[in-house]
């Protein structure tokens, strides 16, 4: 072991190509963050982009919904039922014709309408619901992630929310007498008074446009009778609307028609994990030829003197890990303080996903240089090598890129690009989770387990034919 720290120490080129396989993401990665800007506007105005609105969890969310609210002091509960939900969607434009078509009537299949318990109508805040939706049935939600399903019953439906302390439990039923229970949440900390009422919702309607994933306006309306307490008087928000550039004026706003018992909501947007923001990882643009220069690296180092190959791949990983690791710890804490100030707000992930990210990075580094170092001691010559070692990591990525198929990041080595993912997928969210998204098909620490299998292999079969050599 100590004689091959020797020979890699000793050798300039390989020394030289790890410090450039360590450089690379870091200048890259600081040149992307300095230069990034971005401004939003409405019309002619221009302005710093706002910051995500985060959840009681400190995720990024979207809280835009029609809101029809009284206040509940205490324990209580509230019960309605949902006639039926109808809704409009605008379709994509033709090529070349501008803003298209009007609305045309259609429901988005995450559009959603029910009952609410929230703490307050600042956006972000604590909350649970008991909801019907187009597509999914009924699903009792809370606090932006959590989702369980319920029937896939048909209108009309009753529905209920019932508060006990912090807990909150949601109902449903077929006919107003006999009540399944679909499901608990413990919203701790909810202040004494919250608000319970009616919502209605709707998630734009997405299509893959030239220039990526496009969402397009939708709206849904939902009409509740049966609701009880009927006391007190109502109040209506549209939480989350955006202004004319009058600023009074509502842009696709919500709105509440009442007679007598029978409360007709409209409402756009979603209560749901906001999916739409650039991860952390995408600062990490430099990984990738930095990963070339470790795939030399590490081929070069395999193929020559003798081939003592686990003490090799115990070096080279060594050596890997800490080219890849430093400069993601460089580039991750500056992108997150330098790009909110540029207009640019990073996905929000939490400390333990730039974790992941940070040290994901320095493994993934690890895996693909002794995965190298096997592929380059099968094939005997450095050249040879690398060109394959290369296909065999990136390869499969572009093809997924190009739309041959995302299961190509499930069983090849470029499964284990999925380390460096902080985003999430969100069944309850509708979205285009694919590789050009930066969404794979694996977890990140199953799509590393996948190449570190590769990486094994490849060592495997190296050192079992080189023992086969030595024999003969």
């Amino acid at each position: 072991m100590e004689s091959e720290w020797t020979r890699f120490g000793k050798t300039r080129r390989w020394v030289i190509g790890m410090v450039a396989a360590a450089l690379i993401p870091v200048v890259a990665g600081l040149a992307l963050v300095v230069s990034s800007r971005a401004t939003c506007g409405n019309q002619a105005t221009e302005e710093p982009c706002p910051a995500p609105i985060l959840g009681p969890g400190g995720q990024a969310v979207e809280d835009k919904f029609y809101f029809v609210h009284q206040p509940l002091r205490g324990d209580g509960s509230i019960t309605a039922r949902v006639n039926g939900m109808t809704g409009r969607i605008k379709e994509p434009p033709p090529p070349g014709t501008g803003a298209g078509p009007p609305p045309v009537p259609g429901l988005v299949p995450w559009a959603k309408a029910g009952v609410m318990v929230k703490d307050g109508i600042r956006r972000g805040s604590r909350y649970a619901a008991i909801m019907v939706t187009a597509e999914h049935g009924v699903r009792m939600q809370h606090n932006f992630t959590e989702d369980v399903a319920g029937s896939a019953g048909p209108y009309p439906r009753w529905l209920r929310l019932t508060r006990t302390g912090d807990t909150l439990t949601g109902y449903e039923s077929a006919d107003g007498q006999k009540w399944t229970e679909v499901g608990k949440a413990d919203l701790g900390g909810l202040p004494g008074t919250v608000e319970i009422g009616l919502f209605a919702a709707s998630p734009g309607a997405l299509t893959m446009a030239g220039g990526g994933p496009e969402s397009r306006f939708s709206e849904a309306t939902a009409v509740f009778d049966q609701v009880s307490p009927q006391a007190g008087p109502w109040k209506s928000d549209d939480i989350g609307v955006q202004m004319e550039p009058d600023g009074v004026t509502p842009h696709h706003g919500g709105g509440l028609s009442r007679s007598g018992g029978t409360f007709t909501v409209t409402g756009t947007g979603d209560i749901a994990p906001g999916t739409e923001w650039q991860p952390i990882e995408r600062t990490l643009i430099g990984a990738f030829p930095g990963l070339i220069a470790v795939i030399v690296v590490a081929v070069s180092f395999g193929t020559a003197g003798r081939r003592r190959l686990v003490p090799k791949a115990v070096v080279i990983g060594t050596v890997a890990f800490v080219s890849g690791v430093i400069p993601a710890a460089v580039v991750v804490p500056i992108a997150l303080r330098i790009l909110p100030s540029n207009g640019v707000h990073p996905l929000p992930a939490g400390l333990p996903a730039y974790l992941q990210v940070i040290v994901g990075t320095g493994l993934l580094f690890a895996a693909v240089a002794v995965l190298s170092l096997g592929i380059g001691a099968l094939f005997g010559r450095a050249a040879a090598g690398i060109v394959a070692a290369v296909a065999a990591v990136f390869l499969p990525y572009a093809l997924a890129l190009a739309g041959v198929g995302d299961w190509l990041l499930a069983v090849t080595p470029a499964a284990g690009f999925a380390i460096q993912q902080s985003a999430r997928e969100y069944a309850q969210v509708e979205g285009f989770y694919t590789a050009l998204t930066g969404y794979f098909p694996l977890a990140p620490w199953a799509g590393f387990a996948v190449l570190c299998a590769y990486a094994a292999l490849g060592l495997g079969l190296a050192v079992v034919m080189e023992r086969r050599r030595r024999l003969h």
